[in-house]
């Protein structure tokens, strides 16, 4: 196995190997974790259209007991039990072995080139709605200015981050509960009218909304590569996590309920419609500010996904799986700075490619790395039960079963209705994980041979 040096589950006391990066507080840990998991509740209002108003309220209350309630109490628990960098992806190669582990997070780096691209788009997408002229090779040097920027804030460190995050999500709080308030006393129509859109099909009705509900419900186990970088996370991360997922819910819910409330124009609602419900709710001035927060909550997203992805690559390469140079941290800042440049650079080049494209792929990996982090927790209490847990999933192995269960059964209906592109693209994101895999173990035997004849 190819477990190195740093690969140290935990001492004694259940702390891990220390780091030089400056530690975030549980204050801008809050915001980096629901920066990352939500950021705003921009992104969803397709759902409303394909899905049905009634259908999207309830899949918005509903999906998180099925996703994010059992992958947070998963996270917790492994968090307090092996608060380590690169997460999730070590937890899976502690409980799985180095097969397995590598997938874990060779997909979720592949799935980040996905996301951020994607983030980089939307953020143009709607810059462009003030400047018209920015298409084409236009459109993608402002994705790769973006990019380029919220990398170096990255390089600057977790505390950068953490503010950089806080004055993104405070500046989206104004306009978004600005349009609940006045949506809720605008309150003419049914929100729940019609539950699913007449004469269409069950795969579009259930399967293409609950893919977007499952996109904006994931990603509570990504933090968990940064573990080490937050200030005594035994316990800041269990804490976070309880203050996420709720406000993460009101933030998809609240303004979706009021929006459909106010103007029961259920038919209309696309990506971006946020922006006219503000407008036709409070005016010029509440739609203008709802359009600079969708692009503000893009850029915190790609702020967030580059800080949590990034530790995957470094990782991967302490363990023996890509080149040492990933290893390299800033002489000054302490961060993967090498992982980050080359991710971001990835990031960028995606940019010329469409949202819908790169999001049906990307649910695949994200899908496929959820499933083996809920499978850890069970792994690991097998595997390493002497682990101190000083969180644990409440209910005992039904509690166990739930948490695991839930996410498979997710992860199943939105696999099986994936729209086309996804299932042409989907399966051949995931067989390159295992190629890539067996090709490194060829050439770290060839290299090992080699060492051995030399000697």
């Amino acid at each position: 196995m190819l477990y190195t040096s740093r690969f140290v589950l935990v001492n004694a006391t259940g702390s891990s190997t220390a780091s030089t990066v400056r530690k975030a507080s549980l204050f801008y840990f809050v915001f980096v974790m629901f920066s990352y998991t939500t950021g705003g509740p921009f992104g969803l209002e397709g759902m409303v259209t394909t899905s049905g108003p009634g259908m999207s309220l309830i899949f918005l209350l509903v999906i998180p007991f099925f996703l994010s309630i059992p992958v947070s109490l998963v996270t917790a628990e492994l968090t307090t039990a092996m608060p380590v960098e690169g997460g999730f992806y070590r937890w899976s190669r502690a409980a799985f072995g180095d097969f397995w582990g590598f997938l874990a997070g060779w997909w979720n780096w592949s799935a980040s080139f996905l996301l951020g691209g994607s983030y980089a788009v939307l953020f143009t997408d709607y810059l462009a709605y003030y400047f018209p002229g920015i298409a084409g090779w236009k459109h993608w040097i402002v994705s790769f200015a973006l990019v380029a920027v919220i990398a170096w804030v990255n390089i600057l460190g977790i505390q950068m981050v953490g503010k950089a995050a806080t004055v993104f999500e405070i500046f989206i709080f104004i306009p978004v509960i600005a349009m609940v308030v006045l949506g809720l006393a605008k309150w003419h129509h049914n929100p729940f009218v019609p539950l699913v859109p007449p004469h269409q099909p069950f795969s579009k009705v259930f399967g293409v909304g609950l893919a977007l509900i499952i996109w904006g419900y994931s990603g509570y186990e990504q933090l968990s590569s940064v573990a080490e970088d937050v200030e005594n996370p035994q316990r800041s991360y269990p804490r976070a996590l309880a203050l996420v997922i709720p406000l993460s819910i009101a933030a998809y819910f609240l303004p979706s309920l009021a929006g459909l409330a106010a103007l029961g124009n259920w038919q209309q609602w696309k990506d971006g419609y946020f922006s006219t419900a503000a407008l036709l709710i409070g005016g010029p001035w509440l739609g203008h500010l709802m359009t600079i927060a969708a692009m503000i909550c893009n850029a915190a997203l790609l702020n967030s996904t580059i800080l949590t992805a990034t530790p995957i690559p470094f990782t991967l390469a302490e363990d023996g799986y890509l080149p040492p140079f990933l290893t390299h941290r800033h002489p000054r800042y302490g961060t993967p700075w090498i992982a980050i440049l080359i991710s971001a650079a990835i990031y960028a080049s995606l940019a010329l490619n469409s949202l819908g494209e790169l999001i049906s792929i990307y649910v695949w990996m994200r899908a496929a790395t959820t499933v083996l982090t809920v499978l850890s927790a069970w792994g690991l209490r097998r595997k390493r039960p002497d682990l101190p847990r000083a969180f644990r999933i409440p209910g005992g192995n039904l509690g166990l079963v739930y948490v695991i269960a839930m996410p498979l059964a997710m992860t199943y209906v939105v696999l099986r209705y994936s729209d086309p592109i996804a299932m042409r693209w989907g399966p051949w994101a995931l067989a390159a994980g295992p190629v890539v895999y067996f090709v490194v173990k060829w050439f770290a035997r060839r290299a090992a041979q080699k060492a051995a004849s030399i000697g």
